[in-house]
């Protein structure tokens, strides 16, 4: 249930549906399983899993949702094999060529005849709702599967009026600059992973892992002109990351006196311990999420204050 990716959404209006209402409608949406013909099944899980039944996690003013999703594995391979074997049986019995239109038929035809045994795939998508602050936080990797997630959530209640976060100043031109300095921003130490861009053209790209972020050698690319667009970071001594320039949070890695936090008092089951483990979770992103936005230079709210 820990978070490993942030995408962060504002409110543009107060989340006001109380966490009992919230797990109704989530219900009526629920999570089914691929049937034999259907390619891929999204819906809505308990987030505690087999160790509870409501749709919804709530406490201290977070709600979590989970979403999972069910996917068909059909490798184009595999279906294109199959076809070009039906395409060979036609031309040697028939003694004809086989047409665009009709591969396309005979393509249709086998991937209805290799659902029903196609490999499934399943994955779960968690979220929360930080009431107080205006926040809706996706654990994912990208913002299309955060946005699949907030689509659904749309379809399943009417509303989810929300942003991406945007901070006043560019994100990218902010760590250039931190960098090129040589001074993290305060509360924060440099890591040891960064990416770098070439604005032209050819865009071209240099990743750095495990390397000192002040050397010389990354400062002579950033002088001969090219650009931070993700670095690693470490807040507090507690929180490791990558931001990136669209203010995005990758590989979030929580440290052990955080983790200990989690597990202070002792859990009489599962869900005891998942509750602990939100309680201490959400309070410690959303103050990583501040930290961050006041070190980009706040929140541009134009958008927000024109809704």
């Amino acid at each position: 249930m820990w978070f490993k990716n942030l995408q962060v959404y504002r409110f543009t209006k107060p989340f006001d549906l109380e966490p009992e209402a919230l797990s109704q409608a989530l219900q009526t949406k629920a999570f089914q399983p691929c049937g034999s013909q259907d390619v891929s099944r999204y819906g809505w899980v308990p987030p505690l899993g087999n160790h509870g039944t409501d749709y919804v996690h709530a406490a201290n003013g977070f709600v979590m949702v989970c979403a999972k999703k069910q996917d068909k594995l059909l490798p184009a391979a595999v279906i294109n094999e199959v076809v070009a074997e039906k395409i060979t049986e036609i031309q040697a019995s028939e003694g004809r060529a086989v047409g665009r239109k009709e591969r396309q038929n005979l393509k249709d035809d086998v991937i209805f005849e290799l659902l029903p045994r196609a490999l499934v795939k399943s994955s779960l998508q968690f979220a929360f709702i930080a009431v107080q602050q205006g926040l809706l936080i996706v654990n994912a990797s990208s913002s299309k599967r955060a946005e699949e997630l907030i689509s659904y959530l749309r379809e399943t209640i009417g509303s989810v009026p929300v942003i991406p976060v945007v901070a006043n100043n560019i994100p990218q031109h902010t760590m250039t600059q931190w960098l090129l300095s040589g001074e993290p921003p305060t509360s924060f130490d440099f890591g040891h992973e960064c990416e770098l861009r070439d604005p032209s053209d050819e865009g071209g790209v240099i990743r750095c892992k495990h390397q000192e972020l002040t050397s010389a050698e990354i400062a002579s690319h950033i002088k001969a002109g090219m650009y931070v667009s993700k670095l690693g970071l470490c807040w507090n001594g507690g929180i490791d990351f990558m931001v990136d320039d669209q203010l995005a949070v990758k590989r979030l890695s929580f440290g052990e006196i955080i983790q200990e936090k989690a597990n202070q008092s002792d859990a009489v089951d599962a869900a005891a311990q998942f509750d602990q483990d939100f309680a201490v979770m959400t309070l410690e992103i959303v103050a990583l999420i501040a930290a961050l936005i006041e070190v980009f230079g706040g929140e541009n709210r134009d958008q927000i204050d024109a809704a």
